[in-house]
């Protein structure tokens, strides 16, 4: 409890009344004192994260010599899809073997052909499902890399 000198008025002069208003200040250094004591002792927070980052500069740099066999998929100009197989054209009944043939004529030395990339093309006016469902056909015939081949319309617009 404090005392506080009264401010003229009534009363008399230099008289003291109690205060019942608490001190915050030693309060607030003694708060301050704590959060410094805290802040020093408390581990610093991590996470470990293994990372194998490569070297900065490969030895040997990995060239890859196979060559990809290529499904083009092409709008008819009446609506209807026709499937090439690195030119050549296909169907969907025979796309699995004509796949599978054309891997091993382009890449002769390969043990496991189901493993080599097949890339597929696709018009821009073909119907998402007709894309999706010959990926789908390849990915039928166990095939594990089939991967989608994305031109921009200016680099297409500039082959024509």
């Amino acid at each position: 409890m404090g005392a506080k000198v009264s401010s003229g008025g009534s009363g008399k002069k230099g008289s003291y009344e109690a205060n019942g208003d608490m001190n915050v200040i030693p309060f607030i250094d003694i708060l301050l004192v704590l959060l410094i004591i805290f802040m020093v002792a408390a581990p610093p927070p991590t996470t470990d994260v293994k990372v194998d980052l490569p070297p900065p500069t490969p030895q040997n740099p990995i060239v890859d010599n196979k060559i990809p066999t290529v499904v083009d998929i092409r709008d008819d100009g009446t609506g209807a899809m026709q499937i090439f197989v690195d030119g050549t054209i296909s169907d969907t009944s025979t796309l699995g073997d004509d796949v599978l043939n054309r891997v091993a004529i382009n890449n002769p030395g390969t043990p496991n052909r189901l493993l080599e990339t097949i890339k597929v093309r696709a018009d821009q006016t073909l119907a998402y499902r007709d894309v999706m469902g010959t990926m789908a056909l390849l990915q039928e015939k166990q095939f594990q890399k089939v991967s989608l081949v994305a031109e921009d319309a200016i680099a297409e617009s500039e082959l024509r």
